[in-house]
This record gives C-alpha cells, structure tokens and sequence, in this order.
C-alpha cells in the first residue's frame, strides 16, 4: 500500500552548496537520499549503530517513493571535470600540460587538488568553475527527478521570511505575507527550468565598470524539518557548507580540512623544493663573490694607474695640512738669538 504524503504548498526550499556537497562525496562506499516531501538530505553512515541502519533500511524500502538516491561521483564524471576546466580556463601551455599529466596518474582527483592549492592564480577561476559545473549538474538531475524547487542562496527574501516558509510548508492557509512569498519563491522557481538555467550564457552589451567586488555569504536560515521519520532522523545531513567552504574533495567535508591534508603530505615535497632552492641560492651567492672579485681585480690595476696620475698633479692633502701648521707655529714661537753676522 502506498504512503500518502502531504503536498508542499511551494517549492522545497534546497540548500545548493549543501546538495553540491553531498553529490561531491556520493561515491560507492557512502549513500546519500533526497527526501522528496521536506527537501532535508540523508547520509547513511556506516559508523552508526546496527539497529539504526537496520531501521534506516526498512524506512528506505518502505519509502521508496519518498527518496531519492543521490547520483554518485564516477571516475568519468570526475574526469570530466577537471578536464573541462583544464581545456576552458588554463591558458598558461606549460600549467595546461602539467595538469594533463596529473589527472592521468593514480590518485587523480587528489593531486589535481594539490596541484591547484599550489598555483593561486589557477585556484580562484577552478573554484569558479566546479561552482557552475555543479550547479548544472544539480539542476539537470532534480529537473528528471520533478521536484519543484529553489535554492536557498537565489532566493531575495528575509531570513525570517524564509524561516516561516519553512514552518509553514503544508498549511493551506496562510496570511497575505505568506502568500506572497510564495508567488516569489514559485516565480524562481521557474527559472530553473529554462533552457538558460542548464546553458548560462554571458549578458550582451556594453560590459559594465569594473566595480570591486564584494562577495557576501548568504545567511543560511535554521532547517526546519516537521515530516522525518523517527528511523531517519539520526542520519540528517545538517553540515553547513558555503561557497567559501565547498570543495571537490571526496575525503574532506571542508576547504581548510582539504588544506591542512594538502599541507601534510606535501611535507616532504615542501622540505625538497626548500632545499633545492637553498642550495641554488647559495651556488648563486658563490658565483657573484666570484664575479666580484674578478671585477676587482680588473678595476685594481685601472685605479692604481688612474691614483698615480692625480698625484702628479695635485698636491697631497697631508702635505697642504703640515705647511699650515709650519706657518702657525712661525708667527707663535720666538726667533731664534745669537750674534749679529760679520760684516765683510
């Protein structure tokens, strides 16, 4: 028999970053559910207690209906990735050949992050990159899942306003403020089901003033979840994850965990590349002590020459001192007394 569900009276409300997490970490070893009624994630994890799984698996079969299965990450979608980003957004021939050779050894996606990480200028347009990548991927699979949805970062509404959505999501009835924000959230809701929402395409015209730019984090509201199945409810998947967080890693569930890993294992190679080059700096250090005494001894014989003409023609500073002492002391000490000279 089937379960009769109540019906959302708008769109679910879906955190992005949080869903572009989830599909990144979905692989063959961890499962992630969609719940079809509310929008809240299920990770099932193998570290709870039998009981609990026990009783997530009866809740899953019997819901069937209920929930999705996130789609999980395969080698050829990771692939894809990272190759598109390599042919679209590296223009440096050198950086593009580097990144081909690492996404074709073992352990690909991990040393694809670690190469990244070490080049900045490569990190900011990568970041950017899996951020739109994953939005379509999203969209693409929520939209054959028919789900009725928005994200909660595109959406222009107050916290608290977002908040009582959420609260209210199966109450026919609600106030004038209530209504209208649920024509809101219905009218973006339809944007993601235009052809530009999967094919993003720059505006035309005059492109405007490059103005700073300012990126704010959404504030995320509270989950409000009424409908979760006892069984289901210690396997929530409530992390928060924002842009500045999200990452393509499968191992780490942050950015700066995904760092201090690539910090640890690349110790060696730090330690390496630090004494390489304080090795070439102390050869480079060698070889201008070298060229400079070269140049001395070059320039000694120049100066040498060059001093003994000017003492030639200028008199010795020394010389010039004593003389003016001599004619002080004349005009001080007295003259000498003895006997006239004889006349002849």
């Amino acid at each position: 028999m089937a379960h009769a569900y109540p019906l959302a009276q708008n769109p679910l409300i879906l955190q992005f970053h949080r869903l572009m997490d989830a599909f990144a970490k979905s692989d063959d070893e961890r499962d992630f559910y969609l719940d079809r009624v509310e929008g809240f994630i299920l990770f099932v994890d193998l570290d709870k207690g039998q009981e609990e799984l026990d009783a997530l698996e009866k809740e899953l079969k019997e819901g069937k209906a209920r929930f999705c299965l996130i789609p999980k990450m395969t080698f050829f979608e990771t692939k894809k990735f990272m190759e598109g980003f390599i042919n679209e957004k590296v223009y440096d021939i050198d950086t593009k050949e580097k990144l081909l050779d690492v996404i074709q050894s073992k352990e690909a996606r991990d040393n694809f992050l670690e190469f990244i990480y070490d080049h900045l200028t490569e990190l900011e347009k990568w970041q950017q990159y899996y951020l739109e990548r994953s939005r379509i991927r999203i969209i693409e699979w929520l939209r054959t899942q028919d789900i009725r949805f928005v994200f909660e970062e595109d959406l222009e509404l107050t916290k608290k306003v977002v908040e009582k959505l959420k609260e209210n999501l199966f109450e026919v009835k609600v106030s004038k403020d209530m209504a209208a924000a649920r024509e809101a959230v219905v009218a973006k809701s339809k944007t993601y089901y235009s052809s530009e929402a999967l094919n993003p395409r720059p505006k035309r015209g005059r492109p405007p003033k490059q103005i700073q730019k300012v990126e704010i984090e959404p504030q995320l509201t509270a989950d409000i979840y009424t409908k979760v199945p006892a069984a289901a409810r210690p396997f929530l998947y409530l992390v928060d994850i924002t842009s500045s967080t999200a990452t393509f890693s499968a191992k780490y569930g942050t950015e700066a965990e995904l760092i201090a890993s690539l910090r640890g294992s690349s110790r060696a190679k730090i330690d390496t590349k630090l004494e390489a080059l304080s090795q070439r700096l102390e050869s480079l250090q060698q070889l201008s002590s070298k060229l400079r005494d070269t140049d001395d001894l070059a320039l000694g014989q120049e100066e040498k020459f060059i001093k003994a003409v000017s003492k030639g023609f200028e008199t010795p500073s020394s010389e010039i001192e004593e003389s003016k002492v001599l004619e002080i002391a004349k005009g001080v000490l007295p003259k000498k007394r003895g006997r006239p000279a004889k006349g002849v």
